[in-house]
């Protein structure tokens, strides 16, 4: 069945490729952000980009934000910063993410909208245990208050959501963020530039095209409760990424220097695929080859 849904944050990176896909499944598609369409969206989403309706504002602005969800059936909320402007300026990051996210469920509540897909992160696990939520950046303190608010809206109003925690996601276009390395490193080697991934960790990696298939399952899904699943992707160390870049340039100059992640190594999936079953799962190897020939491609 055709909808009308809302995806926040629609000009990024996920959200670009979100659009790409629910614009081929037959979808009418409205971003909420608060800049104009990039050429970026523009070349990943293609040709749907033209129908795409672009409705600007601040996803703190509860009047804006509900302007935008009107007429529509379903909200993708994707809209926030990330780890490095959440601790720059935590009081900006809590209105963004938090603030933000309580706008798009009272949105819903408001307009009798009883299905939104959001986004939390593997953030909300801190550096020392993987299976208990406990955050040490504001980034993933105010994503683990996102998922319990979400709890409180299908408690209270019968609001049904689906969040996701999505450990490192990577593909054409991502290019900005904390953990954008993996991505950057495969523009860099379809470039014949040198890179350096700003971290050291082993940590999950998932595909942007996992992520969608995600969040589309989830739309398709009776709304029932207020869930959050684990994305965690495969396990890997920045030494995989590296030996996956060069396995497609072998001439590859990508080097790895910086801190440890402040988030747990192995997250694990959980209850993923007894809920979503048929979701793919893309090897580092062929993500990465994927991703740089993209990259070749666009140059």
């Amino acid at each position: 069945m055709a909808m009308q849904i809302l995806i926040t944050g629609g000009g990024g990176f996920i959200g670009a490729w979100l659009a790409r896909r629910l614009a081929a499944d037959g979808h009418r598609l409205v971003v909420f952000e608060p800049v104009a369409r990039s050429a970026q969206f523009e070349r990943i989403v293609g040709p749907a980009a033209a129908a795409v309706e672009w409705r600007r504002g601040d996803i703190a602005d509860a009047r804006a934000v509900r302007a935008a969800t009107g007429g529509c059936d379903a909200i993708v909320h994707l809209a926030g910063i990330l780890t490095p402007a959440c601790k720059d300026d935590p009081i900006r990051g809590a209105m963004i993410n938090l603030v933000g996210t309580l706008n798009v469920f009272e949105s819903a509540r408001a307009l009798g909208i009883r299905r939104i897909v959001f986004t939390s992160s593997a953030g909300v696990y801190g550096p020392d245990d993987d299976t208990t939520p406990r955050p040490i950046t504001h980034y993933g303190t105010f994503k683990l208050a996102c998922e319990g608010s979400a709890r409180a809206y299908w408690a209270d109003h019968g609001i049904a959501s689906v969040g996701f925690r999505p450990y490192i996601v990577y593909g054409f276009g991502r290019e900005t963020g904390l953990t954008a390395g993996p991505s950057l490193a495969c523009r860099a080697a379809a470039r014949g530039e040198r890179y350096v991934i700003p971290y050291a960790s082993t940590a999950g990696l998932v595909h942007v095209d996992d992520v969608v298939a995600a969040y589309v399952a989830a739309l398709r899904r009776k709304p029932d409760g207020a869930l959050v699943f684990n994305l965690p992707g495969e396990m890997v160390s920045n030494d995989d990424v590296v030996a996956a870049v060069r396995a497609v340039v072998p001439d590859a100059e990508i080097g790895i220097d910086g801190p440890v992640l402040p988030f747990a190594e192995d997250i694990g999936e959980g209850d993923l695929r007894r809920v979503f079953p048929d979701l793919p799962a893309t090897s580092l190897r062929a993500g990465i080859r994927r991703t740089v020939e993209q990259y070749r491609a666009a140059s």
